[in-house]
């Protein structure tokens, strides 16, 4: 399993896209604001996903 990095672009539950702010030791905290829709989706700025729930869609530039 691929772990995330800082600046990543993931994906998880049902569609929903967000960039990884930090990476901790079983999750990761992103940054939903990414997304075009956001505003429209009425949901938190920042989340919380664990390792195991996710799929990186972009790797950041500094890899």
């Amino acid at each position: 399993m691929k772990i995330a990095e800082v600046g990543n672009i993931i994906e998880f539950k049902n569609g929903l896209q967000g960039v990884v702010e930090k990476v901790n030791e079983n999750s990761v905290i992103v940054d939903l604001t990414y997304m075009e829709n956001f505003d429209s989706l009425e949901i938190e700025e920042k989340t919380v996903v664990n390792h195991k729930r996710y799929k990186i869609l972009n790797a950041s530039e500094s890899q």
